[in-house]
């Protein structure tokens, strides 16, 4: 049995949960998303709570059990709470400014790079720290990564675009002669 896929979810109050035969519509206080109703895992509500059970034991049954609760898990929290990924900018020179959901970055480059955030993701800067917002987590984890992308943290000065709790491992540069 999925030890993620067995364990039942909580339905805050204000979330309402619709199971449709291809679709779950979650609606909540932060909005309305979609998550796509696997074919062999069915999804029932049981006193306040969501249980997922899988049809059979067969091997894609399996598969989708634990990947059918954690997809509803992340919708649900997602229109409560929402999600947030943080992003640091270091290096000489490196300066962020933001103006309706939009980015325009100085990274070293002979231009400024501009970055549109995507539908139903805000982008917005503290200084240095740029903050992605959003309720879906695919897609604030996929604008987050698509930022970082822009100027990868370097491992000789530490310059570069990376997420908060990152921990980049730094090497010694060029040794002299002898």
């Amino acid at each position: 049995m999925s030890r993620i896929g067995k364990l039942p979810i909580t339905i805050p109050s204000g979330v309402t949960i619709t199971v449709d035969s291809d679709m779950l519509t979650v609606k909540g206080p932060k909005g309305e998303l979609t998550v796509p109703h696997l074919s062999d895992v069915t999804v029932k509500e049981d006193d306040g709570k969501m249980i997922v059970t899988r049809k059979d034991d067969e091997r894609i049954a399996k598969a989708q059990h634990g990947l059918q609760r954690a997809l509803l898990n992340n919708a649900v929290e997602g229109v409560t709470k929402g999600y947030e990924k943080r992003l640091e900018v270091k290096g000489v020179g490196f300066r962020v400014s933001s103006s309706n959901n939009e980015l325009t970055m100085s990274l070293g480059f002979s231009h400024e790079v501009k970055f549109k955030a995507p539908e139903g993701v805000s982008v917005s800067n503290d200084k240095m720290v740029i903050i992605v917002s959003g309720i879906d987590k695919q897609q604030v984890g996929q604008t987050a990564a698509e930022i970082r992308s822009l100027k990868k943290p370097e491992p000789y000065k530490g310059k570069g675009i990376m997420y908060s709790d990152e921990q980049v491992l730094r090497k010694a540069g060029k040794a002299g002669k002898k």
